[in-house]
């Protein structure tokens, strides 16, 4: 009888754990960008991240200046992307981009990717849907777009 019992106390510790662990991976927009640093960076494409829970696209942007800096955008899931017309070859390296989205609050080369404006002049949607980002419009499965 002990030994069910600890298997059962175990069982659900281990449930409990694997619940938990990737709720908490997760967050809202509003815990970690700021609306009110709208961005809008011109790139080329270095490395596309297809991780959960979201996605990230890494730009090398030129500053006015002339310097180079490499910025971090996050994106909605992979599964997301992938029925929005995103493939793992959509976004080459070397590809030109402009991305309109908005800047991490810590002032990082970070922001949260909301559109994508490919060479061929298409616009893709490429944040995350119930994350409280500007504009969402949590009616529609793909951000109102």
């Amino acid at each position: 009888m002990r030994r069910h019992v600890s298997g059962i106390v175990g069982a659900a510790m281990f449930l409990f754990v694997v619940a938990v662990v990737p709720a908490g991976a997760h967050h809202a927009f509003t815990a970690e960008f700021d609306s009110n640093k709208p961005l809008k960076l011109k790139g080329k494409v270095t490395e596309m991240e297809w991780i959960n829970p979201h996605a990230w696209l890494h730009l090398e942007v030129k500053t006015p200046e002339g310097k180079t800096e490499s910025w971090m955008v996050e994106a909605g899931t992979p599964n997301v992307l992938y029925r929005r017309g995103f493939t793992k070859n959509a976004l080459a390296v070397g590809t030109d981009l402009v991305v309109d989205g908005y800047q991490a609050k810590d002032g990082t080369l970070k922001m949260n990717g909301r559109d994508v404006t490919l060479p061929d002049g298409r616009v893709l949607f490429i944040g995350s849907n119930g994350t409280g980002a500007p504009g969402e419009d949590k009616k529609k499965p793909d951000g109102g777009r």
